[in-house]
């Protein structure tokens, strides 16, 4: 008879926790809202919205955000996630650089910390450092108290297995099973969240972008890296390891250029920075584009008007265009969306062209029935992206109280944890 009650206390707590997500995700994701706005689009009662939101206004979760006016009867209050109640912190790990930005509970900016990365495969206890120093940073310069900070996410290259260490897979980094999770960790108690990099610019701009509406798509990130994020039923697919979405290694040219990842004949060596940089030196007699890193050399070889430059960037479009086209006869999305600094400086130019090319190499009705559009989040949408996984804790928990958590100690600390490299 215990263990029945005990059962059923458990299953009344899960369904209210549930019930609560349902609300939380809606207010957050479409706000500001009203009750009766909630309890149409939810199927909740007009009593247990009530409730449910009253427990979430006295916790200080949520917030009146004014009022709107109702058909006949009295104007309805609005309602909306307390930008205040907590901050989220989001990190890039590149291959050129550590971004790191912290965000209030409305996706504002508040504080941003750079760092950047020389080697070509580097040290993760390196990364690591940058990473905490990045979280330091950030939570100093926006004045707020470490206790607020809900989450700490960072996106990476490479494949996440979603074990309790994060253990990552990035063959072109050279990280052959880097506990990054774990070396984290060591260094804060803030607790921590990692994944690939093109699926947390998948959930940002599936949640705040380009992706918004639809149920289907395939968000391309294309950087030094390439990669992508599979959207299926409104969900990202992982596959059977989460290493899925892995793009910029599928094979464009049979036995073509040698690629980061050692293989050969992969789109990243085609549509990568760094490879379409490369591609430029050979074509231009060993001479580089001109610019101190890789993104202002980018934007130069996009603006110089030679005739080298101009058969580079064609060929560029030309092998993405084929590279998207392959995207919407695999998945039949609604919609590609191309970011990625990188994918949005060729977008910018050359989408129509990139459109065309697609349209070519693509079957006529897949192709008819998907739009291409470019990443709205702009550059820094996969820092963004990064913040919003320990927010996506938060609505799947339906709110429950922070755990509080009070230091952020000393980078070093993260050097004990031993890592693999190959």
């Amino acid at each position: 008879m215990a263990a029945d009650v005990d059962a059923k206390r458990t299953t009344v707590r899960d369904m209210r926790r549930a019930n609560r997500s349902v609300l939380l995700t809606r207010i957050w994701l479409d706000g500001p809202l009203s009750r009766h706005e909630l309890g149409q689009s939810t199927a909740l009662s007009l009593a247990s919205v009530s409730n449910l939101v009253g427990e979430m206004i006295a916790e200080g979760l949520v917030e009146e955000a004014g009022l709107v006016e109702s058909d006949g009867g009295r104007p309805r209050v609005l309602l909306r996630v307390a930008p205040g109640y907590g901050y989220l912190v989001g990190a890039d790990v590149g291959e050129t650089r550590v971004q790191v930005e912290l965000f209030d509970l409305a996706m504002t900016a508040l504080a941003k910390a750079e760092y950047p990365i020389a080697a070509a495969e580097p040290d993760p206890r390196q990364v690591t450092d940058h990473l905490l120093h990045g979280l330091t940073a950030v939570i100093e310069q926006a004045g707020i108290d470490p206790a607020a900070v809900l989450g700490f996410g960072v996106a990476v290259s490479g494949t996440v297995e979603r074990a309790a260490d994060a253990v990552v897979h990035a063959q072109t980094l050279g990280w052959d099973g880097v506990p990054l999770g774990a070396m984290l960790r060591a260094g804060t108690d803030i607790p921590v969240h990692i994944d690939n990099g093109a699926k947390t610019l998948g959930q940002a701009e599936m949640w705040f972008g380009a992706g918004r509406g639809v149920q289907h798509a395939v968000v391309a990130l294309v950087g030094s890296g390439v990669g992508a994020c599979v959207v299926a039923d409104g969900v990202g697919y992982r596959g059977a390891h989460s290493s899925a979405g892995e793009w910029g290694h599928t094979t464009i040219v049979y036995g073509g250029r040698r690629c980061r990842c050692g293989n050969l004949g992969c789109l990243e060596a085609y549509v990568g920075a760094e490879g379409v940089l490369d591609r430029f030196r050979q074509a231009n007699r060993g001479r580089p584009a001109t610019g101190g890193d890789e993104e202002t050399a980018f934007g130069e070889l996009l603006r110089a008007t030679s005739r080298t430059a101009a058969k580079v960037l064609d060929e560029t479009v030309g092998y993405l265009g084929a590279g998207v086209a392959n995207l919407v006869n695999l998945f039949n999305p609604d919609r590609v969306v191309l970011g990625g600094w990188a994918g949005l400086a060729l977008g910018e130019r050359y989408l129509p062209q990139i459109r065309e090319v697609t349209a070519r190499h693509a079957l006529r009705q897949p192709y008819a029935q998907t739009s291409i559009e470019l990443c709205r989040l702009g550059p820094d949408a996969v820092a963004m992206g990064a913040a919003t996984l320990p927010m996506a804790r938060l609505l799947r928990h339906g709110g429950v109280p922070r755990e509080p958590v009070a230091r952020v100690v000393p980078a070093q600390a993260a050097r004990r944890p031993r890592t693999r490299t190959r």
